[in-house]
């Protein structure tokens, strides 16, 4: 099957995000990455649980700390966990895109969907100046990110645009151009800050991720060098044979 085929496979709270939860250590990483400190207010956007608020207000003393989602249990669950421990984080069951987050100074904000992004982008740009927008994997859509720590990335308000996708790739990679071993070592990377019960094997997500890096890379002609590596070859011919996953049909000739 095409590898579009496979992920379509795979839960949709996979593919949205949902229920990929980030570890602490993840979440200590992002705070430190973006300064985060007593000044700052702060808000997790499709928070899941309250482990985010809980280390944004106990370790880096956050003037304030809001984690939104629409998922009514999670929410219950978290604030009962934050009042046990008496916590001062706030807990919001809302739809993000109807929710007032115009106080923030940094923004944790981790969706894949298409439509939530573009109306929450649009939000974002309406933020004071300064405002922290941290994602995962990729910056916001035709930005340019002002700091990376891949797989986390900062684009700040005002946002700068990219001029195309080449421009905003290799400002993420921070390389000139992406051989097999930047994609190995960024796809490895993101492996390793999430963490999910229905994937255990990271090796095998993260050779997807990096034929998924180093494919994308070749058809914005910025590899390093037109061949295809070996290591690139051999690990889509594990793919197609061990697993029956094609990643062919993605290489434009």
């Amino acid at each position: 099957m095409k590898i579009e085929e496979y992920l379509e496979t795979l839960p949709k709270n996979i593919l949205s995000g949902e229920d990929i939860h980030l570890s602490e250590k993840s979440f200590r990483e992002i705070f430190r990455f973006v300064d985060l400190g007593e000044d700052d207010i702060f808000y997790h956007l499709g928070c899941g649980d309250e482990r985010g608020i809980e280390i944004a207000v106990n370790e880096f003393k956050v003037k304030k700390a809001v984690g939104l989602d629409n998922n009514s249990e999670k929410i219950q669950q978290g604030k009962k966990i934050l009042e046990e421990k008496n916590i001062q984080g706030e807990l919001i069951c809302k739809n993000i895109e109807e929710s007032d987050i115009s106080d923030a100074s940094v923004i944790l904000f981790w969706f894949t969907d298409d439509k939530i992004i573009k109306q929450m982008f649009e939000k974002f740009e309406n933020l004071k100046p300064g405002t922290k927008v941290i994602t995962i994997w990729g910056p916001l859509p035709n930005c340019l990110p002002d700091n990376v720590n891949f797989p986390y990335i900062v684009n700040k308000v005002p946002f700068k645009k990219a001029q195309n996708m080449q421009d905003q790739l290799l400002a993420i990679f921070g390389v000139k151009c992406i051989d097999f071993v930047t994609a190995w070592e960024f796809a490895e990377r993101y492996t390793k800050s999430i963490g999910t019960p229905e994937i255990k094997n990271d090796r095998f997500l993260t050779i997807i991720q990096t034929l998924v890096i180093w494919i994308n890379a070749r058809n914005l002609g910025v590899t390093c060098g037109k061949e295809i590596p070996e290591s690139i070859q051999t690990y889509i011919k594990i793919m197609k044979m061990n697993f029956d996953i094609d990643f062919e049909h993605l290489l434009n000739e």
